[in-house]
């Protein structure tokens, strides 16, 4: 709210321009004089609050915008002691509900006093509505409840086969030994990707993910994903059919990040899919396009638009975090390409992603 000085330096251009000026923020704004008079009601705060912004001018904040705190008080008058103080320059972000005409609403309100020589010229309110923290906050919990259901069967297995691993070494043979510990490394490389897909989601939501584009070539990347989970056991070669038409590009990609997303379709195919995995790298002019597909149930078309939310994993969804195809979306975006969801031909899922060739970026 650093536009109640503005509004004290536009004052003497009218009530209309300073109106005007307001109405391109995109945050609900009110600002008054010392006395509760509104002088400005910008468009956001119209609608957020649905007042009429034309029949607001000249009334009394009280009248206009009436807000209680938790506890009943009525705002305005219940701030006065604030307003009156000189060295109060405004009151930090509260909960205050507005007594509507239909019914009430909660606010998330923050509020500056504007002053010229100690005395009170202007208050301006910032309102937002509370569906959006509530959001927020909601999604945090989301994030530590999923966190704590998916560490505890790992760590839980970790600690089991250590603690009976140094209570009875001497017991087993090196087969049992060797099954053990491959069991505990298995469940440690969950935990450690557990904790990527975190890392990751939070850059992702701070807008802080890093790109380093090099020359790389996806099918490398591609052969690579497919033998390392041939390698780990957790499917045989003969569930992969691999398909490649086209020249490729120079393809100027992050080989970490596009490696990440197929690793989370690839992983996301064989978790939840069935049959054979089809992937299919086509060269273009432009980049490249990528498809992997499988044979099992598919995704039903209600629910296409919320497979790369954050959390989801459908009605029959196993095990996971439902963070891996968030992910891969957001990855494949900040590549500047594009990714969608559909039917394959055997009847299952298919993801399909463009990455555009690119060119390095200097300076």
């Amino acid at each position: 709210m650093g536009q109640a000085g503005v509004a004290a330096s536009e004052a003497t251009a009218g009530p209309v321009v300073l109106a005007a000026a307001y109405d391109g923020l995109p945050d609900a704004v009110v600002v008054t004089d010392a006395d509760g008079v509104v002088l400005v009601f910008n468009a956001a705060a119209a609608s957020l609050t649905s007042i009429d912004q034309r029949a607001v001018s000249g009334r009394h904040i009280c009248e206009v915008l009436p807000l209680v705190d938790e506890r009943g008080n009525d705002w305005w008058e219940a701030s006065g002691p604030g307003r009156r103080l000189p060295r109060v320059t405004g009151q930090p972000e509260r909960r205050l509900t507005f007594a509507g005409p239909a019914r009430d609403h909660d606010f998330n309100v923050t509020v500056r006093y504007t002053r010229e020589a100690g005395q009170l010229v202007q208050v301006a309110l910032c309102l937002r509505d509370t569906a959006s923290r509530e959001r927020i906050e909601r999604n945090r919990s989301d994030l530590v409840a999923t966190v704590a259901h998916e560490l505890r069967s790992p760590l839980t297995s970790v600690k089991g086969f250590t603690a009976t691993l140094l209570a009875k070494w001497e017991r087993f043979t090196d087969e049992q030994k060797k099954l053990m510990l491959n069991t505990v490394n298995t469940d440690a490389d969950r935990v450690t990707r557990l904790l990527t897909e975190l890392l990751d989601v939070s850059r992702i939501d701070a807008g802080r993910i890093q790109m380093r584009k090099q020359i790389a070539d996806p099918s490398v990347i591609l052969h690579r994903v497919l033998a390392g989970k041939v390698a780990s056991g957790t499917a045989g070669p003969d569930r992969f059919v691999v398909h490649e038409d086209g020249e490729l590009p120079e393809m100027w990609i992050d080989p970490d990040k596009i490696e990440q997303v197929l690793h989370n379709l690839v992983d996301n195919a064989l978790r939840h899919g069935a049959g054979t995995v089809t992937v299919v790298l086509r060269g273009l002019s432009t980049g490249a396009e990528v498809s992997v597909a499988d044979e099992g149930e598919g995704v039903p078309e209600a629910n296409t638009s919320r497979v790369f939310t954050k959390f989801w994993r459908g009605a029959s969804r196993g095990n996971g975090t439902g963070l891996g195809l968030y992910i891969a979306k957001a990855l494949i975006e900040a590549h500047g390409g594009t990714i969608t969801v559909g039917r394959a031909a055997a009847g299952g899922a298919e993801f399909r992603f463009s990455l555009p060739a690119g060119a390095p970026v200097f300076g």
